[in-house]
């Protein structure tokens, strides 16, 4: 995985707003990976953390990560 400037600063909520309505279909769903794309689980909630983060979480207690080619 990449240790780069642009993969550690994140984004703002305002960011990834503007990114996401550049997809032509709205309707896709959207899911969170942690391992550079290789699984991912669904975005069950977004919430606030101590005021400071908007956090994006995948609540299921028995997640089925699905596997990317």
């Amino acid at each position: 995985m990449s240790s780069s400037e642009w993969t550690r600063r994140g984004k703002t909520v305002r960011q990834l707003i503007e990114e996401l309505q550049a997809f032509e279909n709205q309707d896709l769903e959207v899911r969170i990976s942690i391992d550079s794309g290789d699984t991912s689980v669904p975005i069950s909630l977004i919430g606030k953390i101590e005021g400071k983060y908007a956090m994006l979480m995948h609540c299921d207690d028995l997640p089925a990560p699905l596997r990317h080619p």
